[in-house]
């Protein structure tokens, strides 16, 4: 994948220009008409969710010490210990393949140097790199620089220094906030102490401290909101937050004209945004414009179900989304900090092959490889179980939550050589427990992950089986 380069910390006066000239006061809200403001808060509430996603899980990772989801204060890189299980719910769709390590950068201040161990070159590990807006701007790891390990500068938007020596590589956000998540494969529990001393060489630093030179001066203490609440129904509570992040995200000159065009509902660079100060008509344009976006969803679902669309198209670096904010949004609430297609593709299962939602209190699924037709990929696949209500792993009593390609051994095969994997509540029984993904008693979806697709994958070219129902007797 190719690195984003340096990102000019530049705020166009004719930009800033606009966004004032365009800001709307709610006591002379003048020529907003009711249909306007419904369009725009539709599309800044597609715009806007990501970041305040994003914003919920920093908060609890490295701002609330009191969540029980907190990590690790700013700038400091920890990891699990293992791979998460239902208990963990720091994020919606977690991954249980390959413990996380997390770092939450604050790079308003100086930047920071990670450093990557030498790891065997048949483990996958992959260090992405999140903005604020959700974009996926760099990577560390096997596809990006291999495994021979490697020390590398991690910048914000403000500094304009050169690589020092001893730096393979310097990378640059476009956010003063970032996010680090290292995902390293696992093997099974014999392998999980190998996999803990790899992620204990995965270190994080200040530059100055990696200079020996004198730190500068700390960055403002900040008076940090309580995130809104993004699993409820969707509302303009995310607005507040989204103002909040501008700060730290200075002006895209591509979006010059959109963030001008949400300024007129208070939503953008140095707006504050209160709902109760427009007049009733456009309160409900603004309510109502929210809800729309929903709309906008069921149309991407749509296209994810008759696999027109894949998790390639909705995850990526600013440059290859080229504006498609509807993506990112979907993107974020099916499976918030999905990775580039090069890394990695999902393919979602959220219907059977007859077009019904997936439910397994109603029926039991079949989901066949025919011989030589496992999905191609440099790393390996997997298919992970999630509860259809809550969208985390499913306790079980066998604690198994996704069937993978390490343990291909394990499984029993057809007399052609083809795989079936049963999916369903109960038990299916001796003769067929080993290939079976225990599922929730009601509705649910499966993601079939593939790390360092290969060629078919990514051309489209191989196609995933359909879940095929088999009604309960």
């Amino acid at each position: 994948m190719k690195k984003a380069g340096p990102i000019p910390f530049i705020v166009l006066g004719l930009a800033i220009a606009l966004i004032a000239c365009n800001r709307q006061q709610p006591s002379a809200e003048g020529a907003l008409t009711s249909a306007e403001a419904r369009a725009i808060a539709k599309d800044a509430y597609i715009y806007g969710f990501p970041m305040a996603a994003n914003y919920a899980t920093m908060y609890k990772q490295a701002i609330d010490t009191t969540s029980k989801d907190y990590r690790a204060p700013f700038n400091k890189l920890t990891s699990a210990k293992s791979v998460a299980t239902p208990d963990d719910k720091f994020v919606v769709t977690p991954n249980s393949d390959t413990p996380y390590s997390y770092l939450w950068m604050d790079l308003r201040a100086e930047p920071l140097v990670v450093k990557v161990p030498k790891i065997e070159p048949n483990r996958y590990y992959t260090g992405q790199m999140i903005d604020l807006y959700t974009y996926n701007f760099a990577y560390l790891g096997t596809r990006a620089y291999g495994n021979d390990g490697g020390t590398f500068l991690i910048a914000g938007p403000g500094w304009n220094g050169g690589k020092p020596a001893g730096v393979k590589d310097v990378i640059r956000s476009e956010t003063q906030f970032a996010y680090l998540l290292f995902r390293t494969q696992f093997f099974g529990p014999a392998d999980l102490a190998k996999v803990n001393k790899i992620q204990s060489g995965y270190t994080a630093q200040t530059l100055s401290s990696f200079l020996k030179q004198p730190a500068p001066a700390p960055a403002a203490a900040l008076n940090w909101p309580t995130p809104a609440d993004i699993a409820a129904a969707p509302s303009p509570g995310i607005f507040p937050t989204v103002n909040f992040l501008f700060q730290f995200c200075p002006p895209n000159p591509s979006e010059s004209a959109l963030l001008a065009r949400f300024a007129k509902i208070n939503v953008g660079p140095g707006q504050t945004f209160d709902i109760n100060k427009f007049s009733p008509e456009i309160q409900q344009a603004i309510n109502d414009g929210i809800k729309d976006s929903q709309s906008d969803l069921d149309t991407v679902m749509k296209k994810i179900n008759t696999d027109q669309l894949s998790s390639g198209e909705m995850f990526g670096t600013r440059d290859f989304l080229k504006g498609n904010y509807l993506y990112r949004y979907a993107g974020a609430k099916l499976g918030l900090y999905g990775n580039s297609k090069q890394d990695a593709l999902y393919f979602g299962y959220f219907i059977d092959a007859d077009h019904q939602p997936l439910d397994a209190s109603k029926s039991s699924y079949e989901l066949q490889f025919a011989k030589g037709d496992l999905p191609s990929n440099k790393a390996f696949w997997s298919l992970t179980m999630y509860d259809g209500k809550t969208q985390l792993l499913v306790a079980n009593p066998l604690k198994r939550y996704l069937l993978n390609s390490t343990t291909l051994k394990s499984y029993k095969y057809g007399a052609d050589g083809s795989l079936t994997l049963y999916v369903s509540h109960a038990n299916p029984g001796p003769s067929k427990q080993s290939n079976w993904l225990p599922a929730p008693d009601g509705p649910f979806y499966s993601i079939l992950r593939v790390y360092l697709p290969g060629d078919a994958v990514l051309d489209g070219t191989w196609k995933k089986p359909q879940m095929q129902p088999v009604p309960k007797t």
